[in-house]
């Protein structure tokens, strides 16, 4: 058994709850620049008057609503400015705010309602409304619903006129620091999501923790620090970004998708910092290095490359060898640069976390100027536990403990966590709270891994995806799984092989990526029809070789095999939160796993 705690910087007042230094700002500040919200193609400036303003008109148009303190408020939208209004409006007056993910299916949508008992919901569009409207005879507690692009939102707005200041403030202060804040319900690869209970100070102890620790270099080592938050604001991550962000006062954007046009709108938005998932920065390089074969500099990219991840790894250890120092120079000019601009040119730092990044992908970025600091966190621990800083990054790792967290390592490997950021407990299920908690109080994480000498946490994967081989072989997938995903035609890799006799994968390709291949080798026809390309099949064990570098022979992946179509959320293959469903992807794609044991 292991443990490290950090010594907690951030002390959160029993008087204290989300909305103060919004409030507090409006009164203070009020025209600084809080928010910038797209309108007709353009981003505009929205100060915190204006944003307090909009929060306490929606505030008391919940009050003349009937939402009561302690009621819960579904959130069914992709990311934008409304949802930050309403989320903070939802707070003002001591209600949980209870998120959906805009991709959620009717059943889902049925669960998270029913088991939380809303009241009402706030949706996006008429898509949302239509599934709403398919669920609520077996939701008989949500008795509203609201649309952001609907009449009755501006309605609504104009309802609550009558509700005094006084009133407002009066319900707002009630709130008190271990109140619920929200319901967030875990997106899980098995079974059905439990809600997680998250109060005020969970939220405001990892946000200050945050900020007086790794983070405060990242948001304030520029001038009016701005991000840009395109996450779905239905997870942790993206929920604990706002709150930092509001906390830090800085500036807070909002992009509703994390697909092609997001790369447009950072190199418009210039964000000084950004947080995201490995998946994001995978897109990155990705694109990058298929806009350079296209014009036939690929071997230029390539070589560009392979100069920031040693450039990165130099750093390291201290000496930078002066012919690596004249390529990295070289390649600032004519690649890195361009990468850059790219990002917005003005952000040095992103903060990555939801599963692992990949330590030649940190170095690359690192390499060219734009440091991805990884973190490690849970919906149960109100996003992140660990995380590295700009001082102290040990790439391949996810960091120290953040100030007033504790992380301990059990007998098994189990990671295990405590401190104030850690939920109440799952809602309305106190067997599974119970389970979830040791008995001296940490919060059991069901991941692995470990921790070195100073600190530094290290994920080595899920204890329940651990594969036990017919012959009594332990492997941890995620490290074979992470390698395979970080080549650029690979888009998704599950490992497989418990209680088999011996390690197989199945794997899927990036679309964008095949279609640049097809052209680089002469090929035609879809994904599906080329699976047993020998060419295909070459490419993609070059990326299983290089994975099995990694591990034991015993451990390395044996067979593999393409599938025709890629794991989405859309079928029902991946979370939410961009994790593969092992069981789902087990069952759907049975016949081909038979197949590749049966030769």
């Amino acid at each position: 058994m292991r443990e490290y705690s950090s010594p907690a910087k951030a002390a959160i007042s029993d008087d204290a709850r989300l909305t103060d230094t919004l409030y507090a700002r409006a009164a203070a500040e009020p025209s600084a620049v809080a928010s910038r919200r797209q309108e007709s193609g353009q981003w505009r400036d929205v100060t915190v008057a204006e944003l307090h303003g909009d929060i306490a008109a929606y505030a008391k148009a919940l009050i003349n609503a009937g939402i009561e303190h302690g009621d819960r408020v579904a959130l069914l939208s992709r990311t934008r400015y409304e949802w930050t209004v309403v989320d903070y409006a939802i707070w003002s007056i001591g209600a949980i705010t209870v998120p959906i993910y805009e991709t959620s299916s009717a059943e889902q949508i049925e669960w998270i309602l029913s088991d939380s008992g809303a009241k009402a919901v706030f949706v996006e569009n008429a898509d949302h409304a239509e599934r709403i409207e398919s669920v609520r005879e077996k939701t008989p507690e949500l008795t509203l619903v609201w649309r952001f692009d609907g009449p009755e939102f501006a309605q609504l707005r104009s309802e609550g006129s009558g509700i005094s200041d006084e009133e407002l403030e009066k319900r707002r202060t009630a709130v008190k620091v271990d109140d619920l804040a929200t319901l967030i319900y875990t997106s899980g690869t098995t079974g059905r999501p439990k809600g997680c209970e998250l109060t005020h100070r969970n939220f405001l102890f990892i946000a200050h923790s945050a900020l007086e620790g790794p983070a405060q270099k990242v948001l304030y080592g520029k001038e009016n620090p701005s991000t840009l938050l395109f996450l779905p604001l239905a997870h942790v991550f993206a929920r604990f970004v706002q709150v930092m962000t509001i906390e830090g006062k800085g500036i807070l954007g909002h992009f509703p998708s994390t697909g092609p046009e997001l790369i447009e709108q950072l190199s418009v938005f210039k964000p000084t910092f950004l947080l995201a998932v490995p998946r994001v920065f995978e897109k990155v390089y990705t694109k990058a290095e298929q806009k350079a074969t296209a014009e036939g500099k690929g071997k230029i990219f390539a070589a560009a490359a392979e100069a920031a991840i040693a450039y990165s790894q130099a750093l390291d250890s201290g000496r930078i060898p002066f012919g690596l120092k004249l390529k990295h120079s070289l390649f600032s000019k004519l690649v890195y640069g361009k990468l850059l601009a790219a990002l917005g040119g003005e952000a040095e730092y992103a903060v990555s976390g939801g599963s692992a990044l990949g330590s030649r992908l940190g170095h690359f970025f690192r390499g060219i100027g734009f440091t991805i600091i990884e973190g490690y966190g849970l919906t149960e621990s109100t996003a992140p536990t660990s995380v590295n800083s700009p001082e102290f990054n040990k790439i391949g790792t996810v960091g120290r403990p953040l100030p007033g967290c504790t992380i301990r390592i059990d007998d098994d490997g189990e990671i295990l966590l405590k401190g104030d950021h850690i939920m109440v407990g799952y809602w309305g299920n106190e067997k599974a709270t119970k389970e979830a908690f040791t008995e001296d109080g940490f919060y059991r994480s069901g991941d692995l891994g470990s921790l070195d000498d100073d600190g530094f946490l290290s994920i080595t994967g899920r204890k329940k995806e651990i594969i036990v081989t017919a012959g009594g072989k332990n492997v941890a997938p995620a490290v074979l799984e992470d390698r395979i995903r970080a080549h650029a035609l690979v888009s998704q890799c599950m490992v497989v092989g418990d209680n088999r006799k011996f390690i197989a994968a199945l794997i899927t390709i990036d679309p964008e990526s095949f279609e640049q291949w097809k052209k680089d080798n002469g090929k035609t026809g879809s994904i599906a029809e080329l699976t047993e390309d020998p060419d295909l099949v070459a490419t993609v064990q070059g990326a299983v070789d290089n994975a099995n570098l990694a591990v034991s022979k015993a451990e390395g992946i044996k067979k593999f095999k393409i599938l025709p179509s890629d794991f989405t959320e859309e079928n029902g293959q991946m979370t939410a939160s961009l994790k593969v469903k092992r069981h789902v992807v087990n069952k759907e794609w049975s016949k081909e796993i038979e197949e590749i044991y049966s030769v």
